[in-house]
């Protein structure tokens, strides 16, 4: 984390409250971070206003912009911080595209955002500018929701020690080294978790030999000596890692509320297009169940399929 130097705070125009905001100065303030105040704003009825030329259109998105920038001029004034700051309003049809360009053009480390929540039913609503930035973005994410970060908190690093591909393999190193080197840098302890899946139902049947029993007790033993390991190479306490029977998007969430969790740091392959809509994202279904913030970082090497013009 010490090595994110600009963060892109994404704004949420309909909400009093900006949580990213908050989070993206606490963070600034420790890492020396600059802070990049972003904005993406569209109104398609200025387009169709054919009975003004070209130019007076032009005119008028420069006032509603001009009037958005004094908006968050206004709202920055209400956070007093020595973080060097830009503000940044933009007129783009598509928010996440609109964000991952100006991340891509700027060198933005660090995409931050807050999400939204249900006042009625008391739950997170994930608008489809949040999926697409955890798809699609080649720049970490991390999504704010209402959780603080105390003193002596609790980051837990989501990993998947039973798949032996070099990119998991890498995949979980740096997951556990960002978890790491954000509890350094606020206080906090690290944990990590990993789940299993138990033997399917129906192989019973199809082996009459077949012990479940065996064979979770083996995939289990596998799985911990997989994450002790780990553990060790980033000198984590033996009490500070969990393996648990399940699938992921009920063993992490269960851990994060078990701990009180300030933060949980996954990977997220980005799978998009038909095999997301089929297949489902992991990660996806694991952020849905969650209570505090999320960081989810791509694997080395992802592409984004949202480029530079």
């Amino acid at each position: 984390m010490n090595n994110y130097k600009k963060f892109l705070v994404v704004i949420d125009p309909a909400s009093d409250k900006q949580p990213a905001l908050s989070r993206a100065f606490h963070l600034a303030d420790k890492t020396g971070a600059s802070v990049h105040v972003f904005l993406s704003i569209y109104d398609f009825s200025y387009e169709m206003t054919t009975m003004l030329s070209v130019q007076e259109r032009e005119a008028m998105r420069e006032t509603v912009i001009a009037s958005q920038r004094d908006w968050l001029a206004d709202v920055l004034a209400q956070y007093p911080t020595q973080v060097k700051t830009e503000i940044h309003v933009i007129w783009h049809n598509r928010p996440f595209e609109a964000v991952i360009h100006h991340a891509l053009r700027c060198g933005i480390d660090l995409i931050i955002k807050a999400t939204r929540s249900h006042d009625t039913l008391k739950s997170v609503i994930f608008t489809p500018t949040d999926w697409h930035l955890l798809r699609k973005s080649p720049v970490p994410v991390l999504l704010v929701k209402e959780h603080d970060w105390p003193e002596n908190g609790k980051v837990i690093a989501a990993i998947d020690a039973g798949n032996d591909d070099d990119s998991h393999a890498g995949l979980n190193q740096a997951i556990i080294s960002q978890a790491v080197k954000l509890t350094q840098l606020v206080g906090a302890d690290a944990y990590l978790v990993n789940s299993y899946p138990g033997a399917p139902l129906n192989i019973s049947v199809e082996i009459p030999d077949f012990d479940p029993e065996s064979y979770n007790n083996a995939v289990k033993k596998h799985h911990q000596a997989e994450v002790k390991k780990l553990a060790e190479g980033f000198d984590i306490d033996d009490n500070h890692w969990h393996v648990g029977e399940g699938l992921p998007e009920d063993v992490i969430p269960a851990y994060a509320r078990q701990l009180d969790a300030e933060l949980v740091v996954m990977g997220t392959v980005g799978r998009t297009g038909i095999s997301a809509a089929l297949i489902g994202n992991t990660a996806e279904h694991v952020i849905d169940q969650l209570n505090c913030d999320v960081l989810a970082i791509k694997p080395e090497g992802f592409e984004s399929p949202v480029k530079l013009d």
